[in-house]
């Protein structure tokens, strides 16, 4: 299936590994034109390189860091022509509320919360001066099938979701989509340092992680790619009609799996 994002312009954050660089992937692959922000600046450089000899397509790296107002503001600035948003970048930690203290729980919010919603202030606006454009939000399952042990996640979250779905309930009138995901479980390296802190905390080894997978939908998490698929779609014209919601990607497991 074509998606017709050819020579569409994007910018994805967290664009360095796990989800957004899987995203950037299934972007380039469509022929899309990427701008890869996030702070890992090597590893976003190798990706960019990477992607642009492998589809010949554009790719520029953005070495900023998205708790930091001067670095939204240089990335809105260096970014003003994109067509496609994709808000990605994240790393709230694993814990109960006991073991996330104010400071830890604001960094937190900081990068996936304010983020997300002073960056998208900044790109709708260019957008809807331009008369078109999608965001798509990569937020969580924890904010919908809340998790004690997750509470900063699952309560910054739940405030995304709001907060996309506030949003795209009224922009079209903008010719503007904005649509968010829901990922359960992924096979990312995030993924894994949160299940060794659990594991830590209730088995105290971590290398018991592993067990945490096995009760999974196909005994496995979804692979990053699955997701970074679903984005490319929803921001391409096949999902026009598409806003103000959010799509679950858990493999049921808030459906009532297990």
């Amino acid at each position: 299936m074509d998606l017709h994002l050819r020579g569409k312009r994007v910018l994805i954050t967290g664009a360095s590994k796990g989800i957004g660089a899987a995203a950037a992937e299934a972007f380039a692959e469509e022929g899309a034109d990427l701008r890869l922000a996030a702070r890992s600046g090597d590893q976003l450089k190798a990706l960019a390189e990477r992607l642009r000899s492998a589809h010949q397509i554009d790719a520029t790296a953005h070495v900023v860091d998205l708790r930091k107002p001067e670095d939204i503001a240089r990335l809105v600035k260096d970014a003003s022509d994109i067509d496609i948003l994709v808000n990605n970048a994240g790393d709230i930690p694993g814990g109960s509320i006991d073991k996330i203290d104010e400071a830890t729980w604001r960094h937190a919010w900081e990068l996936k919360v304010f983020g997300y919603i002073n960056l998208t202030r900044a790109i709708y606006a260019q957008m809807k001066s331009r008369g078109h454009g999608v965001i798509v939000n990569d937020i969580g399952a924890a904010g919908e099938k809340f998790d004690a042990n997750y509470i900063c996640g699952s309560a910054g979250n739940a405030a995304l979701m709001a907060f996309t779905r506030a949003l795209g309930s009224k922009s079209l009138a903008d010719n503007i989509r904005v649509v968010g995901i829901n990922p359960g479980p992924v096979g990312t390296d995030r993924h894994v340092t949160l299940l060794k802190t659990r594991a830590k905390q209730q088995f105290g080894d971590e290398n018991r992680y592993k067990e945490y997978q096995k009760g999974l939908p196909l005994g496995r998490p979804a692979q990053a790619r699955e997701i970074g698929d679903l984005m490319a779609f929803l921001a391409s014209d096949r999902s026009g009609y598409t806003s103000g919601v959010i799509y679950t990607v858990d493999g049921g497991i808030s459906a009532g799996w297990g």
